[in-house]
Order: C-alpha cells, then structure tokens, then sequence
C-alpha cells in the first residue's frame, strides 16, 4: 500500500517511518510533485489535518493521510495550541516559539502541559482521524539536541528527560505522535487483512 504523508517536515517523516510496517511505502509531497502550501486555515488540530489530507486527495488523487500537532499548556487557557508552530511569528522559528513560552510562563507556578497530535487518514471516499496525547510539564530551560519544535522544553509525564534528551525509540514509544501513528498503523492493517480475504 501507498500512502502519502502531507508534510513537509522531514523530521516528522523520520519518526513515523521509523513506526511504519515495510508493507507501507510512504510517498513525501516532494514525490508527488506537490511543492505548494498546504492550507492550514482552521481552528482545531483536528480540522488542520482533515484540511491537509482532504487537499491532496482531492487535488492530486492519492490516499493520503497528514498530521497537526500542538502544545497545549494549562496555565495560558491550551496556548499555544493549534497556532504552535508560528506562536513567535510568521517565521515558523523554534527558539521564538520556546523563548516566548517561557517568557509566558516565567511567572507561573502551574508548568502543566500536553501535546496533541491528531491524523487524519483520506483514503478512498472516508476520512479517518486518529488521536494521541503525551502529558507532561514545561521546563524552566531548554535541555536536550534531539527532536524537534517545543521538544526542549517539555518533560514527559514520569521521565527525567526532555523529549529533545531522549532517543527517538523512547520517544516514539510514549509520545503524542507515535500514540497516533501507531493507532493509524493498526486501523491500517486491519483494512489491508480485510482486503486480503
């Protein structure tokens, strides 16, 4: 089975493959000579990846399925949320986007947190979504040079480490968006045993 991801982060792409079974080859946008931006004009991570997935079915033909993920912090009413990735600005910077989070919280006693990824599954004439949620507080500092986006500052639930301290394998294993690909990768393979038959 093919599927296309609708991204155009290269590390999400390395942590999903990572997750995926060899019986699913994941075709990039680049592949499918999709170079455009992608609108992301909703208000809900769900209505974001609904939005990406539901483009590229309709406009280039292939199933495809796409994610939204966002920082949801307790403490500033589940800001960042679904405007995570340009909280700072347009410029879509990391260090903006944390620096301004601390700067948010530096008063704030409550460091509670979770990150939310949602991924919506456009296959045949269905969209499917798919939901996985890792809680966890937000650092003082940043730690840690692995992983990407908010992972410096955000320590997982029982763990010691940031994200961005951790190993990918580890990562995967308890974090938001191994939570959704692996529910993803079971509804998949269901369909795939159900074709067979």
């Amino acid at each position: 089975m093919k599927l296309v991801f609708a991204t155009n982060n290269k590390n999400k792409i390395i942590e999903v493959k990572k997750l995926l079974p060899k019986h699913l080859t994941i075709l990039s946008l680049k592949d499918i000579g999709c170079f455009e931006d992608i609108p992301e004009t909703k208000n809900t991570i769900e209505g974001n990846a609904k939005q990406k997935a539901s483009y590229i079915k309709n406009k280039y033909g292939y199933n495809c399925f796409a994610d939204d993920t966002g920082l949801e912090v307790n403490a500033l009413n589940g800001e960042p949320g679904v405007f995570s990735a340009r909280y700072a600005g347009l410029q879509k910077n990391a260090d903006d986007n944390m620096n301004k989070l601390l700067t948010n919280l530096s008063k704030n006693k409550n460091r509670n947190a979770q990150f939310k990824t949602v991924i919506a599954l456009a296959v045949d004439d269905s969209i499917f979504t798919f939901e996985g949620i890792c809680k966890g507080i937000i650092t003082h500092s940043k730690a840690g040079d692995n992983g990407f986006g908010y992972d410096p500052i955000f320590k997982p639930e029982n763990f010691d480490e940031t994200f961005a301290q951790m190993d990918l394998k580890l990562k995967n294993e308890i974090g938001h968006r191994g939570k959704a690909t692996k529910k993803l990768i079971t509804y998949l393979n269901k369909k795939l045993l159900a074709s067979n038959k």
